[in-house]
């Protein structure tokens, strides 16, 4: 047996250890200060415990500094959370709690549920044990052990977890102070460590394993952070985006709303289909010239679900249909009892329209475009306004090329989804690499030759920008049909969202037959690049909604000026401002109610139309007009010529005067 153990550090350094050598002893050996700071280690890579024996291995000293260390404060503040309530409420049962994005929670079995009321107390507890600093210390008991402990105590959901527990893999015990947990750690070294920028956050129900047929446990969230500036942050973040609740603000703008007689799909009204409509009119204008719009049929043959995979692969996320009739009337020989899908996606019927007529390799690439209408099932509870639905629009294309052209088709769409978002202000943006998953179809050379390809194509993303864009890799979360891209935005405040993706597809081709005629003329199977730019333009629609507030750019604004006048006797010049306006082409409407006229300013601002024009006797005598900003006290005088002039340019799209500048210098 070795008698020591050689670590690699960071710098390249190797040194060499006594067998049972801990992390806190590498640590010391290198300065008192580091050991100080220190809160766990990581041996190629996985976090572990200071108090663990080092085995061989690049070893790292993990600080609070470390992204890493803000994954220990949250899983040590939960630990903390469970004792403060088991030692508030005696009696009270601790089930699970887990570490998630931005926080942690614990599930918590007890007669009456916590309520919002008892979180400061908790949270009041909680810094007194921080405070103690007692050490975390990790045991392996024996599952019979464990099981004997657990039940003395009256703890029958820690039992049943004992249970579930592999049996190759200990049972972890680990202590703070007299309190302790069944665990998987690692821990920090101290409670300590946690430091006090920590906030509990709501209270909810949750069913014991995620099961309804369990009994109801209560939820308590929390949140974590290294540092009280990072927490502040983040409390501001989330008060923002509850002012900026694309839902709260989808009504107060008269744009869409839900109900239950049709859960998870919109409700469109007039204005928020202008918007909605606005987005697609610039899509189709940027596809102009490269792309085919097409458009496949809604309801297809469950059969062309099963060859495409989807109906193994993706049922549960399906909607199955049968016709009313073979429905109500089962005896009736001859109904149509074919089980049909509404389609979830647009790819296998644009495979249809590929593979009708003969193509020849001169032809490709070929790029169909759809806006197409899909359904996919998701449940109840996950459904959230724009977000998430059931029904939605893709802006969805698929280009048929060969595998010589990938590359380069990769990075046409890249250059264009990148566009498209800095049209709309969005520079800051990540591209993933997502690679292949456990359950995929396809063989591994296939795989082989598209990561392979579109690993050269995220290096030349991130060279291209200049470093401008990001990039990373995200192992084993691609589709099950090939690799993809994820693009992913940051908005106004901070927040990212995933939204265009990139997908290369060597399997659909192949199963439903595919072919072009090659140089020789032969049959080739053409690569298949899945793409979209918004994703569902549902949810894009979401997205800058709060990423603006509301405040839409003149150019998306659903109404885009209301001109409102101060007395009747402006009425008849205010109608004439109006029309100049709509004969530009801005969307308008008028307000010549008999209110006073901050009444009208503050109603519209509500609604959050960009511009009021604001029209009194002086204005009409002088053909001129008085311009108000949403969120701005400040009035700017203009002629009426100036206004429409300034307000029609404004309201231009991005894209069409990117189109006229480059006539004009033509």
């Amino acid at each position: 047996m070795s008698q020591s153990v050689s670590l690699t550090f960071p710098d390249g350094n190797v040194r060499t250890y006594d067998a049972g050598a801990t992390g806190r002893d590498v640590a010391e050996s290198i300065s008192k200060s580091l050991a100080k700071k220190a809160i766990a280690i990581a041996i190629d890579g996985e976090v572990r415990d200071l108090s663990e024996p080092v085995t061989e291995g690049r070893i790292e000293i993990v600080t609070r500094t470390d992204p890493r260390a803000l994954e220990l404060i949250r899983h040590d503040a939960a630990h903390v959370m469970a004792e403060a309530v088991q030692e508030l409420w005696p009696g009270t049962q601790v089930t699970i709690g887990p570490v998630i994005e931005n926080g942690f929670y614990y599930d918590f079995a007890k007669n009456e549920p916590f309520t919002p009321d008892d979180l400061p107390k908790i949270e009041k507890k909680m810094k007194e044990i921080i405070g103690r600093n007692a050490p975390f210390t990790r045991q392996v008991w024996s599952r019979n052990k464990a099981k004997e402990v657990f039940a003395a105590k009256g703890e029958t959901y820690k039992v049943e977890l004992v249970d579930a527990i592999p049996e190759d893999q200990d049972v972890k015990i680990y202590h703070q102070g007299e309190w302790f947990d069944l665990c998987r750690g690692p821990h920090m070294a101290s409670t300590g460590q946690i430091g006090t920028a920590f906030k509990l956050m709501k209270v909810a129900g949750a069913y014991w394993r995620g099961d309804s047929n369990n009994p109801m446990l209560t939820r308590i969230y929390g949140t974590a952070w290294a540092e009280q500036a990072d927490l502040d942050n983040y409390l501001h973040m989330l008060a923002e985006a509850e002012k900026r609740d694309h839902r709260k603000l989808g009504r107060e703008m008269d744009l869409f709303h839900f109900q239950e007689e049709g859960p998870g799909v919109v409700f469109w009204h007039g204005k928020g289909w202008r918007i909605f409509q606005t987005l697609v009119s610039y899509m189709r204008r940027r596809l102009a010239g490269d792309y085919q719009e097409v458009n496949a049929p809604q309801v297809l043959d469950a059969s062309l679900w099963e060859t495409s995979g989807h109906w193994g692969w993706y049922q549960e996320n399906m909607f199955a249909v049968k016709s009313a009739h073979a429905l109500t009337h089962p005896e009736d020989k001859e109904a149509d009892n074919r089980i049909f899908a509404l389609k979830p996606m647009n790819c296998p019927g644009h495979i249809q329209i590929f593979k009708h007529g003969l193509k020849s390799y001169r032809e490709l690439p070929i790029r169909l475009a759809e806006f197409g209408n899909v359904h996919r099932y998701e449940p109840s509870g996950a459904l959230h306004g724009l977000m998430r639905v059931r029904g939605f629009t893709q802006d969805d294309a698929h280009i048929f090329c060969t595998e010589e052209q990938m590359a380069a088709e990769c990075l046409k769409i890249n250059d264009l989804i990148l566009s498209v978002y800095e049209d709309f202000g969005f520079n800051e943006v990540v591209v993933k690499l997502s690679t292949r998953p456990e359950k995929r179809v396809g063989s591994d050379e296939s795989w082989d030759r598209a990561e392979a390809i579109m690993t050269e194509v995220l290096k030349s993303i991130e060279e291209q920008s200049g470093g401008r864009i990001k990039t990373d890799i995200l192992p084993g979360e691609g589709a099950f049909y090939g690799p993809k891209f994820e693009y992913t935005l940051k908005d106004a405040i901070g927040r990212e969202w995933q939204c265009g993706t990139t997908q290369v597809d060597f399997n659909l081709p192949e199963r439903f037959g595919a072919f072009y005629i090659d140089h020789n003329s032969e049959k080739r199977q053409p690569v298949m690049i899945h793409r979209a730019i918004c994703g569902s333009m549902e949810r894009f629609l979401g997205i800058l909604i709060e990423n603006f507030a509301g405040h839409m750019p003149l150019w998306v604004a659903p109404v885009q000026v209301v001109v409102a006048t101060i007395t009747s006797e402006a009425d008849a010049y205010g109608q004439e401002v109006a029309e100049a306006l709509r004969d530009a082409g801005l969307s308008v409407e008028t307000d010549f109610r008999n209110e006073k006229i901050n009444y009208k300013v503050r109603e519209h601002s509500v609604t959050k139309v960009p511009v009021i024009i604001v029209c009194g006797k002086k204005e009409a005598e002088e053909r001129s007009v008085n311009i108000r900003r949403l969120g701005s006290q400040a009035q700017t005088a203009m002629t009426l010529d100036e206004a429409i002039a300034a307000l029609s340019d404004e309201a231009t799209p991005p894209d069409v005067k990117r189109r006229a500048a480059r006539r004009k210098q033509a």
